[in-house]
């Protein structure tokens, strides 16, 4: 069965893309714990991470660097985090999150509820660095 984030590639489940090539696609975090929480994941479906061949594996940091570079740019932050946890979706996957501290980083806490409007400014103001 696919996981939810092959349905989003297929566009079977509609998102909020932020960029995409024959290996990758990057999208808006429906449950954020930041303006500006992107996730990142292989075409390919793979359960963890680590299990991603090497070749793939460094394909997709270069994949997701200008994204994070646009990240930093689009919001008040003092880096872009990055975090691969992998527990909720049965399919790789890496978060990017603006964070000024490590506690920007804290999946525990609560998560930003937006409005579709916001998700779409929000969207923009990444894609115009990008």
């Amino acid at each position: 069965m696919a996981s939810i984030f092959t349905k989003i590639i297929k566009g079977e489940i509609p998102s909020y893309k932020i960029a995409e090539n024959e290996h990758f696609f990057a999208f808006l975090d429906i449950f954020p714990i930041r303006e500006g929480h992107v996730l990142v994941v292989p075409k390919q479906e793979t359960d963890k991470f680590f299990d991603v061949s090497d070749e793939l594996l460094s394909e997709w940091l270069i994949f997701a660097k200008p994204i994070a570079k646009a990240i930093e740019t689009a919001f008040d932050c003092d880096r872009c985090g990055i975090s691969v946890i992998g527990l909720d979706v049965p399919h790789a996957h890496m978060h990017l999150v603006p964070v000024s501290s490590s506690n920007d980083l804290n999946f525990t806490k609560s998560k930003l509820k937006l409005t579709e409007q916001q998700f779409e400014t929000v969207r923009q103001k990444i894609l115009q660095h990008l």
